[in-house]
């Protein structure tokens, strides 16, 4: 399988078919608002959300330990929150967008706060064998995170460009694997192929889509899951579906939607589409129960794709956040946020 280890070496970045006059782009044009409703939609966003976007009471946390996690069977997952989640595959940990910080922010002192704490710290995990990036949006990309995990971690495996802000971060080069979409490599027998999304880069003013963004594909000797990362909805899902399918689960973002950035995040019902075309067996949405990214009520994309996942006959798994879900044999869950709903609303 191709690779780009190490720096992303700037023959491989303008030889990427993703890439175009310094920057990363979508196969297709992207929707783009106004300088007005940009302006409008910004001031919105900061200063006049909606009611509703944040619990009031207590998100459900089962804590974890590690020795539950050694103790626990290959081929279970643990959901941290929002889409950080921990994977013990062929007796290692893989471990998606690590999220531990209290803000999804630049800064700690502002910017979209946690509804709950992580089921485990980072000091506690058990060795990780492998951390796997979507991009380096800070919802995904946490500086901290990393810089904590560096010790414990084996190898970083990123997209193109993501990978160099790792190593400019301390990160030790030789623990740094990246990649353009279609490549990946294998870690500990558990095959981990970078695939398309449609999505968007940057951490500050002036390093926009100077990254790659990506799905994954994590193939383990008995498993084979898909991390969508953060996407609009779009043909790709079913290319990644055809060449690599049926998965036996799909972790796919729901939240954060709104039809004014209608093409770099997904509708529930694009959700369940994606899902159908990846040929997924069971459905975990993602990028949801943790931060308030949006403009919708914070249950909402649980009660949609609920509702969706049942009237079509989806088999769909909500676990609390640290609950175990067995990846061979997957259970519905209970729909957690409801009585926390429900204790909203009889305050």
């Amino acid at each position: 399988m191709s690779s780009c280890t190490l720096r992303a070496e700037p023959a491989a970045i303008l030889a990427s078919p993703q890439q175009h006059e310094g920057k990363f782009r979508n196969p297709v044009p992207m929707f783009k608002l106004g300088t007005a409703d940009t302006a409008k939609l910004m001031w919105t966003f900061f200063f006049n959300k909606p009611d509703g976007t944040v619990p009031t009471k207590a998100v459900p946390v089962q804590a974890l330990s590690q020795a539950q996690l050694l103790a626990a069977p290959d081929n279970t997952l643990f959901r941290l929150g929002h889409s950080t989640l921990l994977l013990k595959l062929n007796g290692q940990f893989f471990l998606t967008d690590p999220v531990f910080s209290e803000r999804a922010s630049p800064v700690q002192w502002a910017g979209p706060k946690r509804f709950h704490q992580p089921p485990i710290s980072i000091a506690d995990l058990p060795p990780i064998k492998a951390v796997i990036l979507s991009h380096n949006h800070y919802d995904h990309l946490d500086y901290a995170a990393v810089l904590e995990l560096a010790a414990k971690t084996e190898h970083f495996v990123a997209p193109l460009g993501v990978g160099d802000t790792l190593v400019e971060w301390g990160i030790p080069k030789e623990k740094v694997q990246q990649f353009d979409w279609w490549q990946g490599t294998t870690i500990a027998d558990v095959k981990l192929v970078a695939t398309p999304s449609q999505h968007f880069s940057g951490r500050g003013l002036f390093d926009g889509n100077k990254t790659l963004w990506a799905s994954w594909v994590i193939e383990a000797p008995e498993v084979r899951v898909f991390f969508s990362g953060d996407s609009g909805y779009f043909d790709g899902f079913k290319k990644i579906g055809e060449k690599y399918g049926p998965f036996d689960l799909t972790m796919i973002e729901t939240g954060a939607y709104d039809k004014q950035w209608p093409d770099i995040h997904m509708q529930p019902e694009e959700t369940l589409q994606a899902h159908l075309d990846l040929q997924g067996k069971w459905l975990l949405p993602v990028h949801n129960g943790t931060f308030d990214l949006g403009l919708h009520v914070w249950h909402e994309p649980f009660d949609r794709i609920a509702g969706l996942a049942e009237k079509q006959g989806v088999d769909m798994t909500t676990p609390q956040m640290g609950e175990a879900l067995n990846l061979k044999q997957p259970h519905h869950g209970e729909k957690w946020w409801l009585p926390v709903l429900q204790q909203e609303l009889t305050e």
